[in-house]
């Protein structure tokens, strides 16, 4: 073998070695960059027995409890999550030590977008003393809007019931809403006072 052999044979090995090189340094920065999205999907914060108080031009319109409450800050779209339930006390300026009421046994709250699921046994109870279930529910807190596919039964101050097959949507105070598919018990004169247009 003369000299000039051994050098292409030294050259081919070498630019193997680089290619190899540059093969594993791509594929690892690759594992970093999908490691790193992926490492982004984990709670900021974990906080025990949670008490959350949001204000509103420095009138309480909402308190919420939770036995723990996770944080997610460092995804696109920030959110709170309680997986073990929530309490939720909102408040009418008209009504302020008559609150309202929201139970469930999980929650997700995206507090700059200012909206709410809960699911899971959900209870609400209006100022007004309606009590409403079903097992999940909407809340746009900027739209004032309340919603859900799911069937609702409500009861009234007064013991009477109606049941809405197929969801309902409310403004979030209850001062109006439309149910979907409904029936009960209502009386006529009940039904007179309580319906909403269409």
């Amino acid at each position: 073998m003369n000299f000039s052999q051994k050098i292409s044979y030294k050259n081919i090995a070498c630019l193997f070695s680089c290619a190899i090189f540059f093969i594993l340094t791509s594929c690892e920065e690759d594992l970093t960059k999908a490691n790193g999205n992926k490492s982004k999907n984990f709670p900021s914060q974990i906080i025990n027995n949670a008490n959350i108080i949001q204000r509103d031009s420095g009138f309480i319109s909402l308190k919420a409890k939770a036995p723990i409450i996770e944080k997610y800050e460092l995804i696109d779209s920030p959110y709170i999550v309680a997986k073990r339930g929530i309490n939720i006390e909102f408040f009418d300026k008209k009504k302020p030590k008559v609150p309202g009421k929201i139970t469930a046994k999980y929650a997700r709250i995206f507090e700059y977008k200012r909206f709410y699921e809960a699911k899971g046994n959900v209870r609400i109870t209006t100022n007004e003393g309606q009590r409403f279930a079903m097992q999940s529910v909407y809340w746009d807190q900027k739209k004032n809007r309340i919603y859900t596919k799911d069937t609702v039964y409500v009861t009234m101050e007064d013991g009477s019931t109606l049941v809405g097959a197929n969801g309902m949507t409310a403004k979030d105070d209850f001062s109006e809403y439309t149910f979907f598919n409904n029936s009960g018990d209502f009386s006529t004169k009940r039904l007179e006072e309580k319906k909403t247009p269409q």
